[in-house]
Parts: C-alpha cells; structure tokens; sequence
C-alpha cells in the first residue's frame, strides 16, 4: 500500500455560497410545508446590499419572499452591514416564473411507479467504515469544525466571530486506512478587534489560541485518530470584512462540500433549491442511502454507487455498486441484491425516503450527509439486515 495526503474543506453557513443555498432551501420547505406536490427550481444570487431569488415554481403555495430572505438572513447572522449583510435593510428582487409544461407532463403521473425524472444526469453516493457516520474522515471533520464554529458563536462562547468562514482537513492514508491528521485550516471573519490588542499581529494571536483551544482541538479529540499540532488560522492575517459584501454568493456552488469532501465521484447537480422530483437531490440522496446500508450490513468496508437517468423516464439508464475489492460479494452480485431491494424509480425514492416533507433548510450547510436527525432519511440503515439475508442466498 502506498502512502499520501488527501484533503477536504467545508464552509459555514454564513459563507456567501451558503447564504443562498440556505436561502434557496428555506423557500422549498416554505412552499413544501404548504403543498407537497410543489415543484421548485429555485436560484438565490447575493452580493454587496442585494438577494436576488430566481427560478421556477409550480405549487398552490403562496410566497413571501422579502420575508423568507430575510428570516434566513437573521438566522444565519447577518443583521448589520458591518458583518457582511443587513437583513433589515438589503435589497431584494424576485423573479419566479411556472415551471414548464413540458417538464410538467414528464415528471406528473398517477402511479408514482411510472413517474418520470425531472431531468437527465448522474449521481453518486458512497459510505465507507473510516467514521462511525460511514464517511470518509477528511470531510466529516472539515464539517465538524465548521459547524462548531457557527455553533459558538451563536450560544455566546465566542460573540466576537462573524457568520463567515472556512475550514480544510488533511489526512494521511496508507491505502485505504487514514493514518493520522497532519494539517487543518480555519477561516474564520471576526469583529474588528485591532483597537482593544493594539496591532494586527496580536489580534491573530488572540482569535488564532481561542480558535485552536475552542473548536481545532475539542472538534480533532471526538475522532479516533492521531493529529499533528500543525494549525493555520487566518493565514492572511485578519478577516473582518467578509459575507456577501466581500464575495458574492450562488446557489450551488459548493457541491463537493455538500457531499464527499471530493473523495467519491460527482455527478455535478448542485441539490439546494431542488424539489425531490429534481434525480438530481433525490437520487443522490437514494445512492448514498444504499451505499451506506451495503457498508453498514458489511457487505463491504468502501462502497460506491452511481445512478442515472433520463428526463420524463422512470427507469433508471444505469446503476451499479462497487465495492473497490472489500466486497464480500462481487460488484456485479451486489448490484442484482440491490437494484432488487431499493426502490430505483424517482417517484418510489421519494416516498421511500419521505423527500414530500419540508427537510431541507437543515441540509444546506454542514453537509448533506453524516448527518444525525429526523430530518435525514437517507442516512439510514435500516435495510442493512435485508440486505445481510439476501446475501446469504
């Protein structure tokens, strides 16, 4: 086996890419808690002052938009310029429009058996036995930090960081088998301090020791895995002025964040904004769901799947399960086990994993997957022993 280096990041939610796929999530679940049969296509742009929310919408939903935006906005963090953004005070522009007709009388059917994709594309999911969430380690700790650093800001433990920020984890693999963490990397914005520490370099003293005592480390203890002292934060020195005032912001944009930390293939559809009609979110969200149960009955230690489809048809083009040699079944045994026990057809994905239901403002930051709560159906393993008895036939 050979030695390297692999390495993920993740971005808070109060990132600008962030802020619009939180924003683009908060209007699906807005219009999904009041017709589940909404189908939305919703893209959020956020700049200096400025939200624009674009897209297409078919629902007996109402929506308020200003209010949606900036409810988001208030949530996140963002309440003064100062920070990036004021949601009290940010221009807004909105323009929705029907969903096509054409798209409409592909994905519409009685039977849900015989309902159609909503697009052409590919998605991959993928579960491996690196973390107890069967995720490759590098993003579940980027996540992890991350999340922890808009969790402490929020109760108060830190007050003086800001919404925006980043995070990068590196891990040393002999193979397959993670070694060690050999470097991570905050990001992170923070309030103007410079008069209270008297210079730059002693403000990044400051929020460098407080970062590493209060979110590297407690975050680096909860893993199994040894780690070098080998920390960046803030490597330009000071990060005040940050959100989407400094860098706009696009729906979409953080798709690797979203899923494996680019460790597993990606088919290229973005999910925030996407109603589960969208194979794009919801067969992603189905390919994961049968990786991590073909891991989780240990079927297999590393597991990848790939799902395929055409618009308007229900069958999917292609599917296969790929065990990377851990298998304890062929590739092609596991493919037939699966395809036979998990529903494959777009409209059977989303009532198998409940997709109808407003879920998807929690999804937009932190990770799509690894994630514990009502909310995520498809981190489930609930057909591990299904899958265990099959295999014994």
């Amino acid at each position: 086996m050979s030695k390297y280096l692999f390495t993920s990041e993740s971005v808070t939610e109060g990132h600008p890419d962030k802020v619009c796929d939180a924003i683009s999530d908060a209007i699906l679940d807005n219009l999904l808690s009041q017709d589940q049969e909404s189908h939305v296509a919703c893209e959020t742009l956020a700049t200096n002052g400025l939200v624009v929310v674009s897209g297409e919408v078919r629902s007996s939903g109402s929506l308020d938009i200003p209010k949606i935006v900036k409810d988001t906005l208030s949530d996140i963090g963002y309440t003064d310029e100062a920070k990036g953004m004021d949601n009290n005070s940010v221009e807004i522009k909105e323009i929705i429009h029907e969903q096509s007709p054409e798209i409409a009388q592909g994905v519409d059917a009685d039977n849900i058996s015989e309902q159609g994709a909503g697009d052409q594309g590919l998605m991959f999911g993928f579960a491996c036995k690196e973390t107890e969430e069967l995720m490759p380690l590098p993003i579940q700790i980027a996540q992890r930090l991350t999340e922890k650093l808009s969790k402490i800001r929020k109760n108060g433990t830190l007050p003086w960081l800001r919404p925006d920020g980043k995070s990068q984890v590196t891990v040393e693999y002999d193979g397959f088998k993670p070694l060690r963490v050999t470097k991570v990397v905050i990001a992170t914005q923070h309030d103007d301090m410079l008069l209270e520490y008297g210079s730059e370099k002693e403000e990044l003293n400051f929020v460098k020791k407080e970062v590493i005592d209060k979110i590297i480390l407690p975050v680096l203890k909860d893993y199994d895995i040894p780690f070098e002292n080998e920390f960046i934060v803030n490597g330009t020195g000071r990060f005040v002025y940050g959100g989407p005032a400094a860098d706009t912001g696009l729906t979409g944009r953080k798709i690797i964040v979203d899923t494996y930390g680019g460790y597993a293939p990606h088919g290229g559809g973005a999910f925030s904004g996407k109603d589960p009609s969208k194979v794009d979110r919801s067969a992603a969200y189905m390919s994961r769901y049968i990786a991590k149960n073909v891991v989780a009955a240990d079927l297999a230690e590393r597991c990848e799947v790939q799902l395929s489809y055409g618009i308007g048809v229900a069958e999917p083009t292609s599917f296969y399960v790929k065990s990377f040699g851990t298998g304890k079944l062929t590739d092609e045994a596991l493919t037939k086990i699966c395809a036979d026990i998990f529903p494959l057809r777009p409209g059977e994905i989303v009532k198998h994993l409940d997709l109808k239901k407003p879920r998807y403002y929690v999804t937009s930051s932190y990770g799509h997957f690894g994630r514990n709560g009502d909310s995520f159906t498809w981190e489930l393993t609930d057909l591990a022993e299904t899958l265990r008895s099959a295999a014994k036939n």
